[in-house]
């Protein structure tokens, strides 16, 4: 049976991933060369802060939440409109889940007579980050989908939907963002099926492993490079009995250096009983993550957590990271993390 035959869906057409990956790094960095050459163009930081965002997402490229920081730095000592630097500075420190300073940020853009939509916008963003007045957040979430029916406005409102635990209502949302999507690049296509496979995988109680690696494999027939959804794939196919597929995705994503690759693949390695390549993976994971820490320690408290809960080997730690991710977005899920690994520590 075919993918959307399995699925229940016709898939729409796309650029080919590589293509549009190649594509993307060199708009972002052709914009970062206009940036530098003149900063307060209007519109370029905005943009570039867009393209930023994407490099977060799709190829875990974490040095995106320096350049931001530096984007906001540089904007702010061009002499732009203090309400454009503060409205960049919100971007920056809510991509590293600085929720509190990013408040902070738009309550000076707004004094600063920035537009009501793009703070609208972060703030709606944030709240539903926090797990802060979701009834509220839903009600614009739905109204925005309908306005706009753009892929963009529809996921997070399938993403509060899973939440709060509307799964199938989630599901239909996900599935007319893809099968109204008109443009031809698979950035954003790819990420509704990732989010698929996240709901169906993950968010669900009764778990769908079947149906949610079908959705993270077609995530990756779209776009190849998307690190995630090639870390997600492979806890399953190692969770049913298939390491060796898992290694097989696992390794062309290692250049990204996202942690978490090695992590899932030192998991992996001594499920295959290679016990000293497994070691070394993971004393990469450890090292990787300690730097991700001490640079963004908020946007990365939630995942070390997890790896310090299980293969880090260091319980006292994840309890107390679990805490700093709880205090600083105050979420169901952030909540259960803080009770398996406070379980986790007292076995210890």
């Amino acid at each position: 049976m075919t993918a959307e035959g399995a699925l229940g869906l016709e898939f729409p057409q796309a650029t080919d991933g590589a293509i549009a990956l190649n594509n993307h790094m060199s708009a972002r960095q052709h914009a970062w060369s206009r940036f530098w050459q003149a900063p307060e163009r209007p519109g370029l930081a905005e943009y570039i802060a867009e393209q930023e965002g994407m490099a977060l997402e799709f190829y875990s490229d974490f040095q995106a939440l320096d350049r931001l920081d530096a984007l906001a730095g540089q904007l702010a000592a061009s002499g732009a409109a203090a309400s454009r630097v503060a409205l960049i500075r919100a971007q920056a420190a809510s991509a590293a889940h600085r929720f509190a300073q990013a408040r902070q940020h738009l309550t000076e853009a707004r004094a600063c007579g920035a537009e009501t939509a793009p703070v609208a916008r972060l703030v709606l963003g944030i709240d539903q980050a926090c797990g802060a007045h979701l009834d509220e957040v839903l009600v614009q979430r739905r109204a925005i989908a309908a306005a706009t029916n753009k892929v963009e406005d529809q996921i997070p409102l399938g993403a509060l939907l899973a939440d709060l635990g509307e799964y199938d209502e989630a599901d239909a949302v996900y599935r007319r963002a893809l099968s109204s999507y008109q443009d031809v690049s698979p950035f954003a296509l790819a990420w509704v099926c990732f989010q698929l496979g996240v709901l169906w995988g993950e968010t669900a109680p009764t778990g769908q492993s079947i149906r949610a690696m079908r959705w993270y494999e077609r995530a990756l027939a779209y776009l190849p490079c998307y690190v995630k959804a090639r870390v997600h794939l492979s806890e399953l196919y190692q969770a049913c009995g298939r390491p060796v597929l898992a290694r097989s995705l696992l390794l062309p994503a290692l250049p990204s250096g996202d942690p978490e690759v090695a992590w899932r693949l030192g998991d992996v390695l001594n499920q295959l009983g290679e016990s000293s390549e497994a070691e070394a993976m993971l004393a990469t994971a450890q090292a990787g993550f300690e730097h991700l820490l001490a640079a963004h320690l908020l946007a990365f408290a939630d995942h070390a957590a997890e790896f310090y809960a299980g293969s880090g080997n260091d319980a006292g730690k994840a309890s107390a990271l679990a805490r700093i991710n709880l205090a600083n977005r105050p979420t169901r899920r952030a909540r259960a993390l803080v009770e398996s690994t406070a379980h986790s520590d007292s076995r210890k």
